[in-house]
C-alpha cells in the first residue's frame, strides 16, 4: 500500500495516491497542488550513506571504504514531496542526491545479515542535496553540507515492503527540468540493505521510523534556483521539488 502524509484546510491526514491527485482518509479528493505534503512518516533517526555505488564514488575520484560511510541527519532537515529547497547565492556546486530510504519497522539490536529485512517497515524515495562547496572531505561531510533546512526530501509515499518485490532490482532516475541526467540500479549499492542493517544494529539499537538512505548513484549535475528536479524509482512514485533562491526561500 502507498500512503503518505498532507496538510490541508488546517489539519493533518493521511493521504492515498488517486487519479484525480491524493484521497484523504475521510475521503475527500484533492489535486497534488491543493495540499501541503509533508514526509510521509514522522522521521526518527536518519541515517545517511555516502559514496554507497561505486560508479558515483569514481565520480567523485574516491576510492572504496573499509566500512560504509554514513552520517546523522536531523529531522528539521526534511521536508515533503512539492516542497522547495534553497540554493545559497554563494556556492557554486549544489546537486540532487536520488536515493531509497529504507524505513525500520520494529527494535533492532544485533540483527545478523540473514534476519535483516524482517526489520524493514517500508520504502520511500528520497532527494538528499549536498552543496560541494561547503563540504570539508568525503570521510566527515558536515552539517552544512547534510543538514540544512529543507534539503532532505521525503515522499511522496511510504510503500509497504511486502509490495516491493525485489528491492535489489530497482531503478533510480532524476531529471531537472525535464531532462534525464541520472540513473542507476539498487543491484549496484557497494553495502546493501542487509548489510547496513547488520552494520548499524551491531553497536546501536535501530527503531520504529528510522530511516536509512542508502546513497546514490553517478550523474550529479549542478542545480539553480527555478530548476524543477524529480526523483523516481521503480514502484514507490514520482518525488518532485523546486530549487528556489535565498529571496524566494525567505519571502513571506
Amino acid at each position: 500500500m502507498m500512503r503518505g502524509r498532507v496538510a490541508y484546510a488546517g489539519a493533518i491526514h493521511e493521504a492515498y495516491p488517486h487519479e484525480r491527485g491524493v484521497c484523504l482518509a475521510d475521503g475527500r479528493v484533492c489535486r497534488e497542488d491543493e495540499v501541503v505534503w509533508l514526509a510521509p512518516i514522522q522521521p526518527g533517526t536518519i541515517f545517511a550513506l555516502g559514496l554507497n555505488y561505486a560508479e558515483h564514488a569514481k565520480e567523485l575520484q574516491f576510492s572504496k571504504q573499509e566500512e560504509p560511510l554514513v552520517f546523522l541527519k536531523g529531522a528539521g532537515s526534511v521536508i515533503g514531496h512539492r516542497g522547495v529547497t534553497r540554493r545559497p547565492s554563494d556556492v557554486t556546486f549544489m546537486h540532487y542526491e536520488c536515493e531509497l530510504a529504507v524505513v525500520i519497522g520494529r527494535p533492532a539490536k544485533e540483527v545478523t545479515r540473514d534476519d535483516a529485512m524482517q526489520y524493514v517497515a517500508g520504502y520511500m524515495i528520497a532527494n538528499d542535496y549536498a552543496i560541494r562547496d561547503y563540504l570539508e572531505n568525503y570521510y566527515r561531510p558536515n552539517l552544512r553540507v547534510k543538514n540544512r533546512d529543507g534539503g532532505t526530501v521525503l515522499g511522496p509515499w511510504f510503500v509497504d515492503a511486502a509490495d516491493i518485490a525485489d528491492v535489489t532490482q530497482l531503478e533510480l532516475r532524476t531529471y531537472v527540468n525535464g531532462t534525464l541526467h541520472q540513473k542507476g540500479n539498487t543491484r549496484d549499492l557497494v553495502t546493501d540493505i542487509p548489510a547496513l542493517i547488520e552494520y548499524l544494529s551491531s553497536f546501536m539499537t535501530l527503531a520504529p521510523g528510522d530511516i536509512i538512505l542508502t546513497g546514490t548513484p553517478e550523474g550529479v549535475v549542478n542545480v539553480n534556483a527555478g530548476d524543477e528536479v524529480v526523483c523516481e524509482i521503480d514502484g514507490l512514485g514520482r518525488l518532485v521539488n523546486a530549487i528556489v533562491s535565498d529571496a524566494d526561500f525567505n519571502r513571506d
